[in-house]
């Protein structure tokens, strides 16, 4: 298991988009009201309704919702449909109350009836393209702008924010197409020259967007947006002195601006120059005119970088300590320090800044989540055991934390406690397949750890029909039969699926090598097995304690022993060996 990470991508990628499209819905929201208050009311459907009382009750629905009462609002919305079911506006209002408390899947139902309703109503799309957007089904969202473009070819905006998302699924002609058009309809605006001269840069014509940009220069020389760009143009070029230039330049003029001291942070980190980086950091971390989440996402950049962490470890941490003093408990920034360290393997440090977050603010569940994941890539069961117990009952509703309390009570040998907590587990899973099958392949490794072998294989079976294709859960059915010496040539088959699609895994070869060893192909087994040794050297006792068997098998007893010492050099509880040791001495 692995760390929740901060998706800096996906918000670097989608806050422009984004950003215009809840622009532009805010601003059709106010020409709506002030042009139609109920969108849709008069509708003519062929059915006769209550118009009277439909008028009171989608009015009251309205009241309500401006005093930010929405279950009362909601309720009289869905009195609205129940008199007129061709109301598209109470679909659409409905669709914003579940949007609002984040029922995304529910909200979609009924925007889609809105839309069913009344196709050509602009908010509609828009709304439908901007839950699309965030869900990253950009595609979609694709649809529903092309849909807003028809229904309004004269907004040049809407054509700018379409041409941006087909350039993000990768539809670089379509994109510039559009922006073709609107440039022989004269319709260039900064903003559209703007997106045309990116449009270049990501094609890699730096001299026509270089052009586009001096001609924009010409009538505005302090704009910080086109000079940003091209130092972004010199930057991509190889021209470090001509972006360094441009951006001292803007810093001198504009010493207080955001985008600015974001831009000069980024190119520092994409050039590498950490020692210019690590001069201005703490400024960036003080400075109040940067948004926390620009903090949050450039600061977590640098929490992934290998060459930082290596030679700037210990600014690294003071910059992030000055980072928590800037926001106090702040519930994600004070992960950043904790994910750090825990990506330098220094996992007790990890957990003590984590077990420091959740006493002072026993309410931020990530804290708690990421304490569970520390303890368990420490292999802390008993530690990982009593907070994933308390977690589990603080916050209910966590999948993650039932199934670490699971598989620490295995660990632990509190087979009860484990199969109890997969219990509670399914039930919050629901129709979730990806999580019945985490669910499954635990209580598989729970009944084996038990001696309930043939409900583990039961279980594991079951898995395979939900995905006949898991490579960890082949691989693990595979040993564990093989183990039992049951159903070996079945075992051999699903092992060699496993190495077919992961051929250099040593784990996975491991198991192949020790089932091929249980059918009696030695030969075979031995090969794989020095090639795992000469591979991963001191990595893990148990390819040493394995290779021992197939050589003392091939009647190497000497070279068998070498192997078993050197599995007791890695690990000491493996006591069967040293029997193992003594026997073949005496041979």
């Amino acid at each position: 298991m692995e760390f929740k990470e901060l998706s800096v991508k996906s918000f670097s990628m989608k806050k422009g988009v984004l950003a215009g499209v809840c622009l532009i819905i805010a601003l059709l929201l106010l020409e709506g009201c002030s042009k139609k208050i109920i969108p849709g009311l008069k509708r003519e459907t062929g059915e006769k309704y209550d118009v009277a009382t439909f008028n009171y009750v989608y009015g009251e629905a309205l009241r309500q919702k401006l005093l930010g009462n929405n279950g009362e609002a909601l309720r009289f919305f869905e009195q609205c449909v129940m008199i007129n079911p061709a109301s598209d506006a109470s679909y659409f209002q409905i669709a914003q109350i579940l949007l609002g408390s984040n029922d995304t899947e529910n909200a979609k139902k009924y925007l889609r009836k809105a839309i069913r309703i009344q196709p050509g109503n602009l908010w509609y799309q828009l709304l439908m393209a901007n839950i699309f957007y965030q869900q990253g089904i950009v595609d979609s969202a694709a649809v529903c702008y092309e849909n807003a473009v028809k229904i309004a070819p004269y907004r040049s905006d809407l054509l700018v924010t379409l041409s941006n998302i087909y350039e993000e699924t990768g539809n670089v002609s379509r994109s510039r197409e559009i922006l073709k058009e609107l440039s022989k309809k004269n319709e260039m605006n900064e903003n559209i020259s703007v997106a045309v001269i990116r449009s270049l840069i990501r094609e890699k014509e730096y001299g026509s967007a270089k052009e586009k940009l001096q001609e924009l220069l010409k009538e505005n020389p302090d704009e910080i947006v086109f000079n940003a760009l091209l130092a972004d143009i010199y930057q991509k070029e190889g021209n470090r002195d001509g972006a360094v230039e441009v951006y001292s330049r803007l810093l001198e003029r504009n010493p207080d601006d955001q985008l600015i001291q974001v831009k000069l942070f980024n190119f520092l980190l994409d050039e590498k120059e950490y020692d210019d980086l690590f001069a201005i950091i703490n400024n960036f971390s003080l400075s109040e005119k940067i948004a926390k989440e620009d903090k949050i996402a450039y600061f977590d950049r640098l929490v992934k970088d290998t060459t930082v962490a290596r030679k700037y470890g210990k600014k690294l941490e003071m910059a992030l300590v000055i980072l928590e003093a800037c926001y106090v408990n702040d519930d994600l920034v004070v992960l950043l320090r904790p994910d750090y360290l825990a990506r330098q393997q220094k996992f007790g440090e990890a957990a003590a800044r984590l077990e420091e977050i959740v006493k002072i603010n026993p309410d931020n569940q990530l804290a708690w989540e990421k304490l569970l994941l520390t303890y368990y890539e420490s292999r802390d069961f008993k530690k990982l055991q009593e907070a994933a117990r308390e977690v589990s009952t603080r916050f209910n509703r966590s999948i993650l934390a039932k199934l670490l309390y699971a598989d620490a009570a295995r660990e632990n040998r509190d087979y009860e406690t484990a199969m109890e907590e997969l219990r509670k587990a399914q039930i919050l899973a629901g129709d979730n397949q990806e999580i019945l099958i985490q669910i499954l392949t635990l209580r598989a490794e729970i009944n084996y750890s038990s001696g309930n072998y043939e409900e583990a294989f039961r279980n594991y079976d079951d898995v395979l029909k939900r995905k006949e294709d898991d490579l960890t859960v082949l691989n693990n059915y595979a040993y564990y039969l093989a183990e039992k010496d049951l159903r070996l040539k079945e075992a051999e088959k699903m092992a060699r699926m496993v190495i077919e699609v992961e051929k250099d895994n040593p784990t996975f070869l491991d198991t192949y090598a020790w089932v091929l060893y249980k059918r009696g192909k030695t030969r075979e087994a031995a090969r794989i097995m020095q090639g795992i040794i000469e591979r991963v050297k001191n990595e893990n006792a148990e390819y040493f304690e394995h290779y021992g068997f197939i050589l003392k098998k091939q009647g190497k007893c000497r070279e068998a022993v070498l192997m078993w010492e050197k599995a007791l050099q890695m690990d000491q509880t493996k006591e069967n060996l040293k029997r193992e040791i003594s026997k073949c001495k005496k041979k």
